[in-house]
């Protein structure tokens, strides 16, 4: 645990004087004020450019998408609302294209350094995000979050990240993937700066920290490689020191397999809906994982989606059931430390559909989920995570930061 707090310790006070994008974070750098007072007054954000920022064309990390989209006449509500609480916008970040990965890598525009491991993968698809915010380029960057783009890249750089509850946010000037999962979510280098963009967002009340029951989702922790496991149960054990002994549960009644499978047809046939018919008219030139998906999400038949979101409904009700309004499941964010970046096509995709299994909870219930830097394992950052109820984002966040001060604290030496 000593360990951690040097870590803890070295990213809060990490934060360059001048911005220099020397992680490759940004698509394009830029400056636009905020309010000239409120809660974020002090602070500066990057944006995913999925984001609509008035006067930019939203890439998508596609030049095809770039060239076929004017520039947006206005800011997205996410965007709005930040500098509206008085932050500062410099730039818009990476992205897989349309947002169709996990890995951060980028076909057109390279890849993003990973400041935590930089021969490892940043993770995405809101790899750019990511980026900036651990380099210590802004304080804390936008991203989105379909099927685990905040949490993966949260987890392999070594940040705090929310995914929050579906529908909490207002999606509008965000470009979609597959709606029914798609939300706003954000990073940060300490729990304390994750909690405070909250206040640039209404997400509603908060139910009271001290009633949280606390749950060791088994399951996922099963399939987190046995390093990872090792390197998590010191921060286990310290949120059941505060919080009271956790109960063992498994999240679904059969296999994760299945609710990954469910998920992905239900992501790949939302995502055919939202785009084929532009794919079809501009038969744009894809990345090879990007490309593979899209053939795949254009093959989905209606039934064949019908019946993805009829399973999709009985995991979100079991998942209903299990959280209650004051149940918190622990797990670990991903299997694994990131890949490493020069792993061919086959292993991405392999650790894509591993860790898809332990991230499509959140998503098929709607969920918010907060990963938090835990630990290392194989000398690379692990998250964390905590998934709870919805509308309990706050109170995710109020535990995120309950942790981080007590592995803080100073502690007398016997």
């Amino acid at each position: 645990m000593n360990r951690l707090r040097a870590l803890f310790a070295h990213r809060q006070h990490f934060q360059e004087t001048n911005m220099q994008d020397r992680v490759d974070a940004f698509v394009t750098t830029f400056e636009v004020q905020g309010a000239p007072s409120g809660p974020l007054a002090d602070l500066t954000f990057a944006a995913k450019d999925l984001f609509d920022v008035a006067g930019y064309a939203t890439g998508a990390g596609n030049p095809t998408w770039a060239s076929t989209h004017d520039a947006a006449a206005s800011h997205a509500p996410a965007v709005a609302a930040c500098l509206g609480a008085g932050t500062r916008l410099l730039g818009k970040t990476h992205t897989d294209e349309l947002a169709y990965s996990l890995m951060g890598l980028n076909a057109h525009y390279g890849t993003p350094v990973n400041p935590a491991a930089p021969e490892r993968a940043p993770g995405g698809s809101s790899s750019g995000s990511a980026a900036a915010t651990a380099a210590g380029l802004v304080d804390f960057a936008l991203g989105t979050d379909t099927g685990g783009s905040v949490r993966t890249p949260a987890s392999f750089c070594g940040l705090y990240g929310i995914r929050t509850t579906h529908g909490r946010i207002p999606r509008d000037g965000m470009v979609p993937l597959a709606p029914s999962f798609d939300v706003v979510g954000w990073f940060g280098r300490t729990a304390h700066m994750l909690r405070r963009v909250a206040d640039a967002f209404d997400l509603g009340s908060q139910p009271p920290i001290a009633r949280s029951r606390l749950l060791l989702a088994q399951d996922v922790w099963e399939l987190a490689e046995p390093a990872t496991r090792e390197a998590l149960s010191p921060a286990t054990r310290r949120l059941q020191e505060l919080l009271g002994p956790a109960a063992s549960v498994r999240l679904a009644e059969e296999p994760l397999t299945d609710w990954r499978e469910t998920f992905r047809i239900v992501q790949a046939g939302e995502a055919w809906q939202c785009h084929g018919a532009w794919v079809r008219a501009n038969a744009p030139n894809f990345g090879p994982g990007i490309a593979d998906r899209f053939r795949m999400a254009g093959g989905i038949a209606a039934e064949e989606l019908a019946t993805a979101r009829r399973h999709r409904d009985k995991a979100r009700a079991r998942l209903a059931d299990l959280l209650g309004d004051d149940g918190v499941a622990v797990l670990p964010t991903c299997a694994a430390p990131a890949p490493l970046k020069t792993a061919d096509e086959t292993k991405m995709n392999a650790y894509r559909a591993a860790v898809l299994q332990m991230l499509c909870p959140a998503g098929l219930g709607g969920l918010p989920q907060v990963t938090m830097p835990m630990s290392l394992a194989d000398g690379a950052p692990v998250g964390l995570s905590l998934l709870g109820p919805a509308g309990s984002d706050l109170a995710l966040m109020e535990i995120a930061v309950r942790l981080e001060d007590y592995v803080m604290a100073p502690r007398s030496v016997v």
